[in-house]
């Protein structure tokens, strides 16, 4: 396996060809021992074949660390095979320390931090009512927790994240120089603490003015579509992009003061932790919880190092029945504040989170859209999130088509005409004579590109010898 690095806008691998990647999310939560045990042979085989050669592999450090100095031996060699397993099918991996609401705090509505590294100043979590998010919005035991992470606050005589360095720097001796690694995700959704409580009320107060004001909105029925399921349509009929864009500023002063005072140099000293112990493996950035709503993110990163950005997001009823009301145009508006923050940043995007399953197949519309939106922006991308049935989905009509794997040069632009059956390519080339290779599902029934082109097929990658910059493959 070539090793992955970063070149300007660009993902590239040993020999300077430029990689694209498709992939998938494994979110091990509160249960690492069961999603993990899912990670098997077949697993890698499946993903390989689908053209999922990207594993988002998401771990909490209170399974790495339950105890403070102790690392869990057996998640880590359960970790160790799936590495292994990687390597055989050609799958790379990066590592996502993921949290959701700091901790699981015994209840298990979050994931995250050992609970010796909950310093919550004496308030403690309370039950969820309304949405699994909640604690962010007025949970004061986790605005205290992050506050505390933020300022780097020290348990036993040692900072929080100088602690939390400690466990990406075994995990970088462990990994660094696997051939299956990619990299190293920092951080999940980095929240602010106290100020996210603030910008919560900021966001709703502004919703509100922005629908009394609108003559358009019929009031009653629209909080009445907030509280009741079945009529959710409406009330996510009214945050169009327009609205979304009046409101989400409300937000974006406090966001940039954050990112800037806080999340950057978080970043800079995972960072050095990482570097004192291996030089490989691309560092992966996230924005603000927040962000996900659109809200593009600056801060500054260090310099002349292989650093990716990694966005998520999500239409706003995601993992309930009314995801059926996805909504293409409120998506794209938040990625196009990612495409402005991956402008800001000047580095390479993987779409860490995304999709989030729905019923039936109304959705998958969506889906296709924001394939197509990710290639229009040469992005890579991992979907969320695998469990047992997703590969026996009808989403993976969606999720598995052709894609340009490894490019012998600078690719201009890529598409997938799904109706039409056709992939194209168009891309600058190296002066190199080594092959572009395609991902195809399904094989191909013509090829062009170009007079003298040579061109060879391996299972589900198609290798093309040519110098025409250009290449367009009909297929099965």
């Amino acid at each position: 396996m070539q090793p992955i690095t970063t070149n300007g806008l660009r993902l590239v691998d040993g020999q300077g060809r430029e990689r694209i990647f498709h992939g998938v999310n494994m979110k091990c939560g509160n249960e690492p021992l069961k999603h993990l045990a899912l990670l098997d042979e077949e697993f890698f085989r499946r993903s390989a074949g689908f053209g999922l050669r990207l594993l988002r592999l998401g771990v909490c450090w209170e399974h790495l660390e339950p105890e403070r100095g102790y690392f869990n031996e057996h998640i880590l060699s359960l970790m160790d095979n799936i590495f292994g397993l990687a390597a055989k099918y050609g799958v790379y991996v990066f590592i996502d320390m993921h949290q959701d609401l700091w901790s699981s705090f015994g209840d298990g509505a979050g994931n995250g931090a050992p609970a010796w590294a909950c310093l919550s100043d004496g308030y403690r979590a309370k039950p969820v009512r309304f949405v699994w998010g909640e604690r962010y919005f007025w949970g004061k035991n986790v605005h205290r927790c992050f506050d505390h992470f933020w300022n780097n606050d020290p348990v036993a005589g040692v900072g929080l994240q100088d602690h939390f360095a400690r466990v990406w720097q075994m995990l970088a001796r462990r990994y660094g120089d696997h051939p299956a690694l990619f990299g190293f995700d920092l951080l999940n959704e980095p929240f602010p603490g106290s100020p996210g409580g603030v910008i919560f009320r900021k966001l709703v107060a502004k919703l509100a003015r922005v629908i009394l004001i609108s003559p358009s909105v019929k009031r009653v029925k629209f909080f009445k579509s907030l509280i009741d399921k079945e009529k959710h349509g409406y009330f996510l009929d009214v945050l169009t992009p327009e609205v979304m864009e009046k409101v989400t500023g409300a937000a974006q002063k406090l966001l940039d003061q954050f990112h800037n005072e806080k999340y950057a140099p978080f970043i800079a000293r995972m960072t050095k932790a990482i570097r004192e112990v291996t030089p490989n493996g691309v560092i992966l950035t996230e924005h603000c919880y927040y962000s996900n709503l659109g809200n593009p993110a600056s801060y500054p990163l260090p310099s002349h190092e292989k650093i990716c950005y990694s966005p998520h997001g999500y239409d706003f009823m995601v993992d309930t029945a009314a995801y059926k009301y996805a909504n293409s145009g409120r998506v794209g508006y938040i990625f196009q504040g990612a495409r402005r923050t991956q402008q800001a940043l000047g580095v390479p995007v993987v779409v860490g989170e995304w999709g989030g399953g729905g019923e039936g197949e109304s959705f998958l519309p969506h889906i296709e859209f924001l394939m197509d939106l990710y290639d229009s922006y040469n992005w890579s991308n991992t979907y969320f999130n695998y469990g047992k049935d997703l590969y026996d989905n009808p989403i993976m009509r969606i999720l598995s088509r052709p894609y340009p794997w490894a490019v012998n040069g600078v690719i201009e632009r890529f598409s997938c005409d799904t109706a039409g059956k056709t992939f194209t390519l168009d891309y600058a080339p190296a002066e190199t004579d080594l092959p572009t290779e395609i991902f195809l599902p399904d094989g191909f029934d013509s090829i062009d590109a170009g007079e003298g082109a040579r061109f060879a097929c391996e299972d589900t990658l198609l290798k093309v010898w040519t110098t025409a910059g250009r290449i367009v493959v009909r297929y099965k």
